[in-house]
């Protein structure tokens, strides 16, 4: 559909109303959502865990499959987004498979998927691209062994750290997008116009998610855009901007990793008094509510990508 719209309007027209479209789309069908969807169980050991019981969970099916319906129409997509496009969903249906699943998948099952679809992104990136990154002013070669080991790291990485409170996670991901989006778009180019289409479905999603959230995005959706922005760091050519662009993300879900990481293999046991994911401990023992969780840690985010624009 973008050939031909191409020919009557500009591309920023066109993006325009693909952002109009997706909106609307993915907020009717949020709306309107599948009946399939399950309901969440709560979390036992989460701060206002309780409150999340029997709220529909998994809808990231449903954003995620609204931005790949809009990439089709309103994007000029090649071999390479297809494939990208093709594990995006793989990832999303992984999340929601573990979404609708009775008892939680254990790490290892989860963690071998993201492996898989991980090797095969990177392997498909250098297909299609150089291994050449760019560290401030200067450009850099890493050799390819090098770097499939480095991008399945950033893409396990950025999977895992997005699995944080819902609504939390859309907003700071949205962040993260745009700021990839605005920062890095004569580079990103048709990536640059998918974020902003990713922007759509996650505005939509979050007007039904403000609190009192009424559903929730699950791993379907928490997985999907950590695998998304891991694409879009490594395709900006500036990877190591996605800690300063997605440093609370990093910090809220990485501790708890670290954490684990520590006291499982090597028996180490540090911040003890402190609840992981972080947005719990500050709940927990700051009192903060929700909202000053979501907008303290967004602003924290728009900072930090300031300070990004100031290095680049």
């Amino acid at each position: 559909m973008y050939s031909i719209l191409e020919h009557y309007l500009s591309t920023n027209h066109i993006l325009m109303i693909g952002m109009i479209v997706t909106f609307i789309l993915t907020f009717f069908l949020l709306e309107h959502p599948f009946s399939f969807l399950p309901s969440d169980q709560g979390r036992a050991f989460a701060v206002n865990g309780s409150l999340s019981k029997g709220k529909l969970r998994g809808v990231g099916f449903i954003f995620v499959l609204c931005f790949l319906i809009s990439s089709v129409l309103f994007l000029p997509i090649d071999v390479e987004y297809v494939i990208y496009a093709i594990l995006l969903f793989a990832m999303m249906i992984s999340g929601y498979l573990d979404d609708a699943s009775k008892t939680p998948w254990n790490e290892y099952k989860k963690g071998l998927i993201d492996l898989v679809i991980s090797v095969v992104a990177v392997l498909t990136y250098m297909n299609f691209n150089s291994t050449t990154i760019c560290f401030g002013a200067d450009e850099i070669v890493i050799p390819k062994a090098l770097f499939l080991i480095l991008g399945v790291i950033l893409i396990w990485v950025s999977v895992n750290v997005t699995n944080c409170t819902d609504g939390l996670c859309a907003s700071l991901c949205s962040v993260t997008l745009l700021a990839f989006g605005v920062l890095f778009a004569p580079i990103l180019q048709k990536y640059a116009m998918a974020n902003f289409l990713f922007l759509s479905v996650l505005f939509a999603y979050l007007y039904f998610n403000s609190s009192p959230s009424s559903m929730l995005m699950g791993d379907a959706g928490s997985r999907a855009l950590g695998f998304y922005i891991a694409v879009i760091a490594l395709k900006s050519t500036h990877p190591f901007i996605y800690i300063l662009l997605a440093a609370v993300m990093i910090v809220d879900g990485g501790i708890g990793l670290v954490k684990i990481a520590l006291k499982r293999f090597l028996k180490i046991s540090i911040l003890k008094k402190t609840r992981t994911p972080l947005h719990d401990h500050v709940r927990k023992n700051l009192g903060w509510s929700d909202t000053q969780v979501v907008v303290r840690f967004l602003i924290l985010q728009t900072v930090l990508a300031a300070v990004a624009y100031c290095l680049i």
